[in-house]
């Protein structure tokens, strides 16, 4: 009895962990695919320039793709070869989101494509698929070399067919949460927006929540009435997050390329612990009781734009990273002047 249940468990373990591998691989690696990384996303990880490059961001999806082809073919010494880059792979994953996350409390990555925050859950998610990693490298070296998972797969098609239902009802049940467009419509602007209809009727204002904020000379007002004589384009950013260093490079390039509107930082500490602070005009704004982010997305990391209107509206965003925020600034321009901006 004792040896039928060895030899059920140590395929069954064998199949499980590998598809499961295979599937997480795919799914991540057609992912980034469609919404690739950036440097800024990477560098934010604490990768080294050294791995910062654009061939290689390029190359990391199909890399999945092809460890995932590995895992589902090949058995034996290959097969453990495979299962190992997997191991060495999910545990440089958890070990650069752990670090990430413990660097800036409010931390992202774009693991499965869509950059989404770093929170306890990516964590656990990491650590239990490096132990699946594990278990798979354990297992595999008893396929066949080639056919491996696949051979297996076959033989107990029932586990099979079991798996692959839990993962089909997994997907159902997800419900992916609406976006924000990153639509610019600046009331109050010189301009009519030449944006397109469409995405501006698919973009529905709001009110700017008048939640209080303090500026950095210590007065407080509400992110309403900061808004009430000119738009505000508020960045979201923070000292210790290595993806937010382009935006604050860039702000004297946003504020003299936008005269019309106010440019403002957005921290979440206060003035006095904040070498960003600063009470010249426009003063930087402090969130310290974190207000501003739950109002505005349900998701809510650095660095990221929003634009707040003249007419008490949201007027656009937030859009978040880098790259999409001089997209959207160049956005906001053509909104209220017509014509995209000069290159820069």
């Amino acid at each position: 009895m004792g040896t039928a249940l060895i030899e059920f468990l140590l395929p069954a373990a064998a199949l499980t962990s590998t598809l499961i591998l295979v599937g997480v691989l795919v799914v991540s690696g057609v992912a980034k695919l469609r919404t690739p990384d950036d440097a800024e996303g990477w560098e934010a990880l604490g990768l080294p320039a050294a791995l910062r490059k654009d061939w290689l961001i390029r190359l990391h999806p199909v890399a999945e793709l092809v460890l995932a082809a590995a895992l589902l073919l090949l058995g034996g010494l290959l097969g453990v070869a495979a299962a190992v880059v997997a191991v060495l792979l999910f545990a440089a994953y958890l070990v650069m989101v752990w670090r990430a996350r413990r660097k800036t409390p409010d931390a992202s990555c774009a693991c499965f494509g869509e950059r989404q925050p770093i929170t306890g859950r990516t964590l656990v998610r990491n650590g239990w698929l490096t132990l699946l990693a594990v278990i798979s490298a354990l297992t595999i070296g008893a396929l066949p070399l080639f056919g491996g998972t696949v051979v297996l797969a076959i033989a107990f098609w029932p586990w099979t067919l079991a798996l692959a239902a839990v993962a089909v009802t997994f997907v159902l049940v997800q419900e992916k949460a609406g976006e924000s467009a990153p639509a610019a419509h600046v009331a109050g602007g010189s301009g009519a927006g030449p944006a397109d209809d469409a995405e501006l009727e698919d973009y529905l204002r709001a009110r700017i929540p008048a939640v209080p904020v303090r500026l950095a000379d210590g007065s407080t007002v509400t992110l309403r009435q900061l808004a009430e004589t000119k738009p505000v384009l508020l960045l979201a950013v923070s000292e210790t997050c290595g993806s937010c260093t382009p935006v604050i490079e860039r702000i004297d390039a946003y504020r003299a390329l936008l005269p019309e509107v106010s440019v403002r930082f957005l921290l979440q500490s206060a003035p006095e612990d904040s070498r960003l602070a600063s009470a010249e005009e426009p003063q930087t704004v402090h969130d310290p009781l974190r207000y501003v982010g739950p109002s505005l997305a349900d998701h809510w990391f650095t660095p990221t734009a929003v634009l707040l209107g003249a007419d008490g509206m949201l007027a656009g965003g937030p859009v978040t990273g880098a790259s999409a925020i001089a997209e959207f600034v160049d956005d906001v321009y053509e909104s209220l002047h017509g014509e995209r901006p000069p290159a820069r």
